[in-house]
């Protein structure tokens, strides 16, 4: 196959603590903040926690080399901070690498954070046209097109407000649909997409997937590793901005999860990306912790074992009732397989600040084998007329992998047994 990208020794430098320093005015922010016992706002990023010197330097890449050819799916992965929305950008040429070398070959359409790509001043319709011809569309392409785009982002009856006025859903959803239908040779997505509803999350999903069976190459940021094993046939593991390991997919992702489950770090980390959450705020998951029948946190476990699922919620405003409902998904196509019921776990009303620590068991002899992304919903114990709900974290850093045993029992497999062991407020 033709190569479409070529990275060689890429690396991305930031002089931090040199900007904002010098002027009076800005001197006299830093010294009148300062006065009055506050963070200085032109502070060095990491400066109030000692974590850096003024001045210094922060190496968000150093040395990536890879390549990609048509019709590859590349998925890369890593911590937080480990550098790949800075790699994407390099990709999709937002930003320029400090050092090395980036060949590229056809028509790249990008995906990044909520906000690029679109001017917030032109409508829906305007931008459409913008993004094509910044690809290199003629407008009678474009127009070819457009009826298309429509249609897939569902916001007909919006296509002619300024952007500006468009809630991130309904951005990510115009500019997705924009991104995917120009027919760019490469496709490259960020997490963005976890701001949009489930169904639109499988509805771009699907889009990729057929994106790749055409032959077109698609580059995927996901912390999702069920998404990565299933969408893309690559990946690259990314650590403190440096490539850690790179292979099959399913190689990669593998490693990757025993790392964050030896660190304890993984799920915990991926529940502070804002991204991932849906809700009305009421409370907050803050951990979440999958343990096996001798107590070992992880994530593969035999179908018929009891499992426990533990759970740190932080409530941050004064709550009346509160339950807990943990939902299992089958792998890429999202189809939701069982849940449990809910459980309420407070009798008392809910003060800001509480923390309440819960662990659900549940008996997986149900479950068939697979790989699961888990879906953990925080509301009122009682269904309400219109659905209500105070956090959503749906597909987790870590899925769950069930194991079929040669002589495990099928077992009844239209009920899902569950309880609460524990519950603990403080």
């Amino acid at each position: 196959m033709s190569e479409l990208i070529r990275i060689e020794n890429v690396s991305k430098r930031y002089r931090l603590g040199t900007i904002n320093r010098g002027m009076l005015v800005k001197d006299l922010q830093s010294w009148w903040a300062r006065k009055r016992g506050k963070e200085d706002p032109h502070a060095v990023i990491g400066e109030h926690q000692n974590r850096i010197e003024k001045g210094s330097e922060f190496w968000a890449l150093r040395d990536i080399n890879f390549s990609i050819n048509a019709g590859d799916t590349l998925g890369v992965i890593g911590r937080n901070g480990a550098g790949k929305s800075t790699l994407l950008k390099i990709l999709s040429r937002t930003t320029s690498p400090t050092s090395g070398v980036i060949k590229t070959r056809g028509r790249i359409s990008s995906l990044l954070e909520v906000g690029t790509g679109f001017h917030p001043e032109l409508t829906g319709r305007e931008n459409v046209f913008l993004n094509g011809a910044i690809l290199g569309m003629s407008q009678k392409e474009v127009r070819r097109k457009f009826d298309e785009i429509v249609e897939f982002s569902e916001i007909a009856e919006f296509i002619d407000t300024p952007v500006k006025r468009y809630s991130s859903g309904m951005y990510v959803r115009l500019a997705f649909a924009v991104a995917a239908h120009l027919d760019p040779e490469v496709l490259i997505v960020d997490e963005v997409l976890a701001v949009g509803d489930a169904n639109f999350q499988r509805k771009c999903i699907g889009k990729m997937g057929k994106v790749a069976k055409e032959g077109r190459t698609v580059i995927l940021v996901s912390h999702s590793m069920v998404l990565v094993e299933n969408l893309t046939k690559k990946c690259l593991w990314l650590h403190d901005g440096q490539m850690r390991m790179a292979g099959e997919s399913k190689e990669v992702a593998s490693a990757y999860l025993k790392y964050t489950q030896n660190l304890q770090i993984g799920v915990a980390e991926g529940l502070h990306d804002y991204r991932l959450r849906r809700g009305d705020g009421r409370v907050r998951l803050e951990d979440f912790k999958v343990i096996g029948p001798n107590g070992e946190i992880g994530n593969q476990h035999r179908r018929g074992t009891t499992i426990r699922f533990r759970s740190r919620i932080r409530v941050l405003r004064r709550c009346e009732d509160l339950a807990i409902c943990l939902s299992f998904k089958l792998g890429l196509s999202g189809e939701h397989i069982m849940s449990t019921r809910r459980y309420r776990l407070n009798d008392e009303p809910l003060a800001p600040d509480t923390v309440i620590e819960s662990t659900l068991e549940v008996d997986t002899t149900a479950l068939p084998s697979a790989l699961y992304d888990l879906y953990i919903w925080l509301g009122p114990s009682v269904e309400q007329t219109v659905d209500e709900y105070y956090d959503i974290v749906d597909g987790m850093v870590t899925p769950l992998q069930i194991h079929e045993l040669e002589d495990s029992t099928r077992g009844d497999r239209t009920e899902l047994k569950a309880n609460i062991l524990s519950v603990q407020a403080s």
